[in-house]
């Protein structure tokens, strides 16, 4: 093999220390550090201050945060980068910071301590069924994380799906954590009943977004395991969010079957998965997730658009396509009874 460039380990060394980028980002948020920079241009000094530490450790801090481009810097002051003023400043009603109570958490980062194991395995090394195990603590963490950057795709599925204006319609939102998408489709009709599908506790932190989004008196729900609780019937839309990539193919299939028999003629099913191209390493942020399936789950994949096009074909739905749900990495993929 030829270059034009010289061997180098850099790549080797970057990625073995990454956790330590982590580390930064993870205490910047407890120190609340880029709220307190809010708009502001401060020094270290200041910056330390306010937030209670050494002008030493703030000043370090601060410039790795600017190397990785969490911040920017002008002299001896530091300020926030456009977007981390929307994601990061928790006086922004988009705060993500709280996804990291998610992707920080025990269970996801013991996940990751002997992947190797899951490789040899085949599925995570945690349990038999990895984060699949009934009521799992961490989807209380994921529904209150993650909330803030699911408006925005969700808003952009809703756009993709007419609502018959004939009656009331009937949605129902499987695995539907913050509840984002349901709440972003009921909001189309004033006359749209939704039902989210989830474990109890789970269900708690979606009825509290359904009640900000004044829902409260169309929204119901069906606790338990979505393979096996019924889900009622005559419904215009299915929505699917982040769910099947948990599972392996036949198991998609059984499910999709289900959802199939609860839609009335006509209904939709809309999958939010990240959904790689054949080549299974572009895009990258789609075509990595795979590696947090085999960490985290005992079958599950990022599968491709032929593969849900194939899932979909043999669970009777026609009218497949893919769309993008900017300004995520998640693609839609919709059908029809």
């Amino acid at each position: 093999m030829s270059s034009s460039q010289p061997p180098s380990p850099l790549l080797f060394f970057k990625t073995l220390t990454a956790y330590q980028n982590t580390a930064a980002l993870k205490a910047a948020l407890d120190l609340k550090l880029f709220t307190a920079l809010g708009q502001a241009r401060m020094t270290a000094g200041e910056i330390a201050t306010k937030r209670g530490a050494t002008e030493r450790g703030v000043r370090m801090l601060c410039d790795f945060l600017t190397i990785l481009g969490f911040l920017e810097k002008n002299g001896d002051r530091y300020s926030l980068t456009s977007d981390t003023a929307v994601f990061l400043d928790e006086n922004s009603p988009a705060y993500a910071g709280r996804a990291a109570t998610f992707l920080l958490s025990p269970t996801i980062r013991a996940a990751f301590d002997d992947l190797a194991a899951a490789v040899r395995k085949g599925g995570t090394a945690l349990s038999d069924e990895g984060t699949m195990e009934p009521d799992h603590s961490v989807w209380v963490d994921f529904a209150r994380g993650m909330a803030p950057m699911m408006i925005p795709p969700a808003r952009a599925l809703a756009e993709l799906l007419p609502l018959d204006p004939g009656h009331a319609p009937r949605i129902l939102d499987i695995a539907a954590g913050h509840g984002m998408y349901g709440i972003a489709l009921a909001q189309k009709d004033p006359r749209a009943q939704l039902v989210a599908l989830d474990w109890a506790p789970v269900l708690e932190v979606a009825r509290e977004y359904a009640k900000a989004a004044h829902l409260s008196d169309r929204f119901s729900t069906i606790i338990g395991n979505a393979f096996e609780v019924e889900l009622g019937e005559n419904y215009d839309v299915v929505l699917v969010p982040n769910f099947l990539h948990h599972f392996d193919p036949p198991t998609c299939v059984k499910f999709l079957k289900k959802v199939h028999r609860a839609l009335r003629p006509g209904g939709s099913v809309a999958i939010v998965e990240f959904v790689p191209n054949p080549d299974r390493v572009t895009p990258p942020d789609a075509a990595s997730f795979s590696l947090v399936m085999l960490a985290t789950t005992a079958a599950g994949d990022a599968y491709t658009f032929a593969e849900f096009e194939e899932m979909l074909s043999k669970s009777g739905f026609k009218e497949i396509r893919q769309h993008p749900l900017p300004p995520s990495n998640a693609a839609a993929v919709l059908a029809t009874k």
